[in-house]
């Protein structure tokens, strides 16, 4: 584990963002929270000034978004110890899915867009969330919860990094490739609750018999209406495709899900 002393200059500055200010995340007043699916929750920073949402699956592995760690830049899980002071948990390797198109997704549109994480260490104070796939068929209306540590104010970094939660639900036509999620009360016609910047790779969980698991992973926003911004609509990638991948991918590094 770095602590901030030896880490790089632009790993600093975008620590020193996310910590300068009393610090929020989503836009239109998700609740903050420590608990439940929140404690899954991480914070991860790379050396471009980047910062993203992440969940742990298992003790030492990180799911998240694969447009969040481009290769040709170095990344860290941000933790916190008993005094609330922060310091930097190494990774180990990462692995994006060989199927993830940026263009596609930059365009929203479907593609393979998660990656995973393996840690040198577990990150203190996290517990594990259990890792699933969206019952299908998705219908108009299926109730998601999104956790992240992005901004609540676009634009503004500062406003990015504690963990709030929301719940938004399904429009559209939902399935496999694709999720499209809006506040249940603006239904995505004016501003309201959903993912902003920093929120990319979140965790998005499903209400199941033995409780919330993982079934999706936050790719991108937009504003009211599908302008630019967020508040609107918060677009997900589902693990329907995906969560075979991640599991033999976990197996090759020696965990299992």
């Amino acid at each position: 584990m770095n602590i901030l002393p030896r880490l790089s200059a632009s790993l600093i500055a975008g620590l020193a963002l996310l910590l300068s200010v009393p610090a929020h995340a989503i836009v239109g007043g998700g609740a903050p929270s420590t608990e439940g699916v929140a404690r899954s929750v991480v914070t991860i920073v790379g050396s471009r000034g980047n910062f993203c949402t992440g969940a742990l699956i298992a003790p030492k592995l990180v799911l998240t978004a694969a447009h969040c760690v481009p290769s040709g830049a170095e990344y860290k899980i941000v933790e916190y110890g008993a005094d609330r002071q922060p310091s930097l948990l190494d990774v180990k390797s990462v692995t994006i899915h060989p199927g993830f198109n940026m263009q596609a997704m930059s365009g929203h549109r479907a593609t393979a867009d998660v990656a995973l994480l393996q840690l040198a260490a577990p990150p203190k104070g996290k517990t594990p969330a259990a890792l699933g796939s969206p019952d299908i068929p998705i219908n108009v209306g299926s109730r998601f919860s999104v956790a992240g540590i992005g901004v609540t104010v676009r634009g503004d970094g500062k406003s990015g990094g504690t963990i709030r939660v929301a719940g938004l639900v399904a429009t559209g036509k939902p399935g496999t490739l694709q999720i499209r999620l809006v506040d249940p009360v603006g239904q995505g016609t004016r501003e309201g609750l959903g993912a902003c910047t920093g929120d990319s790779g979140a965790p998005v969980f499903e209400d199941k018999q033995g409780g919330p698991v993982i079934v999706g992973v936050v790719s991108w926003s937009t504003g009211p209406n599908g302008s630019a911004g967020c508040g609107g609509m918060t677009g997900v990638t589902p693990l329907t495709l995906y969560r075979d991948w991640i599991v033999q991918t976990a197996q090759k590094w020696g965990m299992g899900l």
